[in-house]
């Protein structure tokens, strides 16, 4: 691409230094195209990783996404009497998307953008099977890693009298508040979720320098608009079981179920479709 663009500038016949021209080229914004191919290389490259590396990476990925909720409920605690308080303890949320984001981890609601573009521009039942390897594996670990920590959060914050620290009084609370979203309101507010992670997965690679930011504008979006994402989500749910306030039965079938199919529906079936229809007859 950059000598594709110093072609463009030397044959335009601008009266320009090396210096300028290099400027002009490395200001150019990505194209649409580019992009695309950015994706789905590392989509490609995700399709081929060890089912071994999928697993413990989708693990590391499960327990960092629960700092969301420990940060959300630090912040709510903090912000009791705030009138924004909802608004800011939304900012918390962040934490968990920009750990595991900028450290590579497998985080299923990525995966419903970058696997899916390689299956999108040369379609063939391999690259179905390898899609749907990917997210069985990812997805389960991602599981285990928000259900281990909750248990452990629970296991060891837990005094001599059962009584819970303060932060963790937090996140029931904050899961509580998360599990009145349920059913087909699930369902509906999981779509806008994975609709805004598929952006985020579409924008990183024109926000270089920037990716925190972009991370925390679309993930703080979810949290303040009472949007429903499955591997966060099941933190919240994970604890509810495990404190005894929710069933397992109950969390997986009115609460992270519909959410994983509102995520799918608006990762691949709204951002994912829309991305290859504006550049599929480019290629």
């Amino acid at each position: 691409m950059r000598e594709s663009a110093e072609r463009e500038i030397e044959d335009s016949g601008a009266t320009l230094t090396r210096k300028e021209k290099r400027q002009v080229t490395d200001h150019s914004r990505l194209s649409a195209l580019t992009v695309f191919s950015i994706i789905r290389r590392e989509g490609e490259e995700e399709l081929r990783r060890p089912s071994s590396s999928l697993w413990w990476s989708g693990i590391a990925a499960g327990i960092g996404i629960s700092s969301s909720v420990y940060a959300q409920a630090l912040l709510y605690e903090t912000f009791a009497d705030h009138p924004y308080r909802g608004l800011i303890a939304s900012l918390g949320y962040t934490v968990g998307f920009v750990l595991v984001i900028l450290s590579r981890l497998q985080l299923f609601t990525e995966n419903t953008l970058s696997v899916v573009l390689p299956m999108l521009s040369e379609p063939s039942w391999m690259r179905l099977g390898r899609s749907g390897r990917l997210w069985a594996i990812v997805l389960t670990a991602n599981f285990i890693g928000t259900f281990l920590t909750a248990l452990a959060v629970l296991t060891v914050t837990q005094g001599v009298e059962g009584q819970y620290s303060s932060h963790v009084a937090a996140m029931l609370e904050v899961s509580e508040h998360a599990a009145e979203a349920s059913g087909f309101t699930a369902l509906v507010k999981g779509i806008p979720a994975g609709f805004f992670i598929a952006a985020l997965v579409w924008m990183l690679p024109s926000s270089k320098g920037f990716e925190l930011w972009v991370i925390m504008l679309f993930t703080g979006l979810i949290a303040a608009g009472g949007f429903t994402h499955v591997v966060a989500g099941s933190t919240e749910m994970f604890m509810l079981v495990v404190d005894g306030r929710m069933g397992v039965a109950e969390a997986f079938y009115n609460h992270l179920l519909p959410t994983f199919a509102g995520n799918v529906i608006g990762g691949t079936g709204l951002f994912a479709m829309l991305a290859y229809g504006q550049i599929h007859a480019e290629i």
